[in-house]
């Protein structure tokens, strides 16, 4: 059962309005579902909008930030709890110990590394949460064709892409996201069902 939801995302908004209203959206869904919101800890950007949608419903909202983004500026003062740590790889690694899931939305860099993180974690078995990508406005169509592009060049196993769950639709992502069973417990599944 997913009780506490990490949401990797970006610090700006991006130009297409949608970004920020679906960032929003994402957070009330995860509070009108009793789900502890853990984030990045900044009131700006996609970050922000996911926070202020999970507030206005009253949910538990968890930011982790690593010291030196800590700005009067870009902290967000309303937040549950702020969690302050001394490094970038500090903080997602207390948001992995904090989550069940996590949900990637639209981001650049620091959105990408973390995502790319998770999943190489999940490869490698360290973890067994259901990671999502909410493809917002199709923002991530082109990194689905990369990834199919790995598995037809060799260089990833093609039932390695199930461990990214990717939807447009909020509900039809979480939905997918609960039904998930990890990679190892499918492979158990499977050899004993032969």
């Amino acid at each position: 059962m997913i009780k506490s939801v990490t949401v990797f995302c970006g610090s700006k908004d991006g130009f297409n309005e949608q970004y920020r209203e679906t960032a929003w959206q994402l957070g009330q869904f995860l509070a009108l579902k009793g789900i502890t919101l853990v984030y990045g800890g900044a009131k700006v950007g996609l970050m922000g909008a996911v926070a202020d949608g999970a507030l206005n419903k009253a949910a538990k909202v968890i930011g982790i930030i690593p010291t030196f983004l800590k700005k009067d500026e870009v902290v967000h003062p309303d937040i549950s709890e702020l969690i302050e740590v001394e490094t970038m790889h500090e903080r997602k690694f207390k948001m992995h110990e904090l989550s069940d899931a996590v949900i990637t939305l639209p981001g650049a860099w620091g959105t990408m590394d973390e995502l790319f993180e998770m999943l190489t974690w999940g490869q490698l078995g360290l973890h067994q949460k259901p990671i999502g990508l909410l493809n917002i406005n199709g923002y991530y169509d082109s990194l689905k064709v990369l990834f199919n592009n790995m598995v037809i060049e060799g260089f990833l196993e093609e039932r390695l892409l199930d461990i990214l769950i990717i939807h447009e639709d909020i509900n039809e992502l979480f939905n997918a996201m609960e039904a998930y069973i990890p990679l190892n417990q499918r492979e158990t599944f499977s050899a004993k069902n032969i």
